[in-house]
């Protein structure tokens, strides 16, 4: 089996433009292909997951991939998805997130083996004419008006700077490809418009073939992206998202999730995967734990993942003393509200989320359900704040 043989197992390929020769060439480890990554914030996050595990696939498998960092783009914003402006963001910003990406994807790239481009480095630095009669002379604005990613903005409102995101991510293809020979880009299912425009300029700039190939969205059994928490994104950066959250979060998807996540993110053998995708359905808590720790260990390491497995199976036991628990430093602590706690240690955004949650019954403090949105806590030392089923938090008292 060739490596495009297991993404298809894997279920990861959603479109591509010519299949044959896009299976010839990643199987023979021939390509040169492209993934680009927009700053828009200071740490890639489980939406990003699923490209750099491509990425990490495809380079085992002798393939040459082309980071591309959207210092460029990053100034506009990628429209496809979103049915508002992203938010403008100032050159020193997109620069810092940039470097933050290639700390992180060190993990996954090999950039001894890999190359690392910025499209600040010519989109930035273009002549408008110039680039109006070099690549705008090649685009039909009626056929841009029926892609996907603009038609779901248009009753909305569409911006000329979004409309003009995907000429940019066009010429980035035709750009990488004569200076690095760089003839595939890949990228998730909401990009095919944007890929297939890159395809199009090239062949009509150069008259050279180039393809593109998107993968699966990384979505729940209820259509929903995977990836997010009530409390916002899942981070891959542990400062914003702790390995134990980031664990706790695989650990409690769906169990109808949990089968599809091993064959799209987890690097064990399909050999493997068809193996537990055997087992019955007594042993889902089993599975899911496994498929957390292969992914914490993924993304933080195996010291990181077996710290956050500890813990889970610590607090699940009962022990709600385990050094690996979340936590959180409150300096100056004087005795407060429960309701004031939840919001000072960040297990609420506001006082009237906390107080639904005394009065439903979801708080317990050291083991001990707390009633009374009123009720007063005082930390000598430490206490663990238990909320709902699955989320504990350690506050220390300074």
């Amino acid at each position: 089996m060739g490596i495009y043989e297991e993404l298809q197992e894997r279920n990861l390929i959603a479109q591509v433009t010519d299949e044959k020769e896009i299976r010839d060439l990643v199987n023979a480890g021939k390509a040169t292909f492209y993934i680009g990554f927009d700053p828009t914030a200071d740490s890639l996050h489980v939406g990003h997951f699923m490209a750099l595990c491509l990425m990490k696939r495809l380079q085992q498998a002798g393939n040459t991939p082309v980071v591309l960092l959207g210092g460029g783009t990053g100034h506009i914003g990628d429209p496809s998805g979103r049915n508002d402006l992203r938010q403008m963001m100032d050159k020193a910003t997109i620069d810092h997130n940039c470097e933050c990406f290639k700390k992180q994807m060190s993990k996954f790239i090999d950039f001894n083996k890999a190359i690392v481009a910025n499209n600040a480095d010519w989109l930035l630095d273009l002549n408008y004419v110039d680039f109006l009669r070099e690549v705008g002379a090649h685009f039909s604005v009626n056929n841009m008006l029926r892609a996907e990613c603009y038609k779901q903005r248009m009753e909305r409102g569409l911006t000329f700077l979004e409309f003009n995101y995907m000429i940019m991510q066009a010429y980035d293809f035709y750009y990488l490809n004569k200076k690095y020979g760089c003839n595939m880009q890949f990228g998730g299912d909401d990009q095919w418009s944007n890929m297939l425009a890159g395809t199009e300029l090239i062949r009509k700039k150069t008259g050279k073939d180039a393809y593109a190939m998107t993968i699966t969205l990384l979505l729940n059994s209820e259509g929903k992206k995977m990836g997010k928490t009530a409390n916002g994104a899942v981070w891959l950066d542990p400062a914003k998202t702790s390995p134990y959250e980031f664990f706790q979060y695989w650990r409690n998807i769906d169990d109808g999730d949990v089968m599809k996540c091993f064959k799209l993110l987890t690097f064990l053998p399909m050999e493997q995967i068809r193996e537990i995708e055997k087992w019955d359905d007594s042993r889902i808590n089993e599975k899911k734990e496994l498929l957390a720790f292969e992914l914490t260990k993924l993304v933080h390491s195996e010291e990181e993942a077996q710290k956050a497995l500890e813990a889970a199976r610590s607090l699940f036991s009962g022990n709600a003393n385990s050094e690996n628990i979340p936590s959180v430093e409150l300096e100056n602590y004087s005795p407060a509200s429960i309701v004031d706690l939840l919001l000072l240690s960040g297990l609420t955004t506001s006082k009237g989320e906390g107080r639904r949650l005394v009065e439903q019954g979801g708080i317990s403090i050291d083991g001990e359900k707390v009633t009374s949105p009123s009720k007063i806590i005082e930390i000598k030392d430490s206490v663990v704040i238990k909320k709902g089923k699955k989320v504990f938090l350690k506050v220390i008292a300074k």
